[in-house]
């Protein structure tokens, strides 16, 4: 048994070998297994080198790249401050026009900074809703400067748009503002028109409702709308008939009656 065994697996290592490495038919070799010919399909990540055929090595294994989009430019509120114009500080001293250009370079926005543009922009904001020249805590003034910072953060978000932090900054401030227009419109509408006219502010009123709108909901409200106005109905005929009732017990009666004649 052991030696029946043995000539087997003898036997079966021989047919295998002979099978992977070809038969001979005389003195060349027959192979049993030819090489597959290199194509586009079969060698797609194109890391094999093959001898019958050229290797693409320009042409792409497959098409991932994305058409690259170009965002909208966003319009700065700064474009209109001109690089010649003064710094808020040196805004209102004689000698900052007669001083020499090198000096007036460092006294202008020709060399400023974002945060010294943006606080001049907003003093030009606050001169235009201001109720005087000395007002710093008016209403419209804090109107005024949170409009500023959230054209700035709207602008910044723009590049940014992964910017939580700041884009949870803009969000607060909006709610800001929102409240303090829905006080000065309840208590000066002239000024709430005023400023809004402005500064280019939309007031959009809250909506009405600022839960989750569901299908239950919905179907819920409709149901009751619908149950409102029949009730309106039945007590409106109800009205009627009563007025109808009224109407018969005050009529006068007839008198069938003849009247007697006076001799």
């Amino acid at each position: 048994m052991v030696l029946k065994n043995v000539f087997r697996s003898t036997v079966l290592g021989l047919r295998t070998w002979s099978v992977f490495s070809g038969a001979r038919q005389g003195n060349t070799v027959v192979p049993a297994f030819k090489q597959p010919q290199c194509s586009f399909y079969t060698n797609w990540t194109l890391t094999g080198i093959c001898k019958r055929d050229e290797i693409l090595l320009n042409q792409p294994v497959r098409q991932y790249a994305r058409p690259s989009r170009k965002k909208q430019e966003f319009p700065s509120q700064l474009q209109d401050l001109h690089p010649s114009m003064l710094k808020h500080e040196y805004a209102s001293v004689p000698l900052a026009q007669s001083v020499d250009d090198v000096v007036k370079k460092l006294l202008t926005l020709e060399l400023a900074n974002h945060s010294e543009k943006l606080r001049l922009k907003e003093e030009q904001l606050i001169a235009k809703v201001q109720r005087d020249e000395n007002d710093r805590s008016s209403t419209e003034v804090k109107v005024a400067i949170l409009t500023a910072r959230i054209r700035n953060l709207q602008e910044h978000l723009h590049k940014h748009p992964k910017d939580k932090a700041n884009k949870r900054r803009m969000l607060m401030a909006i709610d800001r503002r929102k409240k303090k227009l829905k006080v000065l419109r309840m208590t000066r509408y002239e000024s709430f028109e005023k400023v809004c006219q402005e500064l280019g502010i939309t007031y959009t009123f809250p909506p009405e409702y600022y839960r989750r709108v569901t299908r239950r909901w919905l179907a819920k409200k409709a149901f009751c709308n619908k149950v409102f106005q029949e009730v309106q109905k039945q007590k409106a005929e109800q009205r009627e008939k009563q007025r109808a009732e009224g109407a018969k017990g005050k009529e006068p009666t007839s008198s069938t009656e003849p009247q007697e004649t006076v001799a």
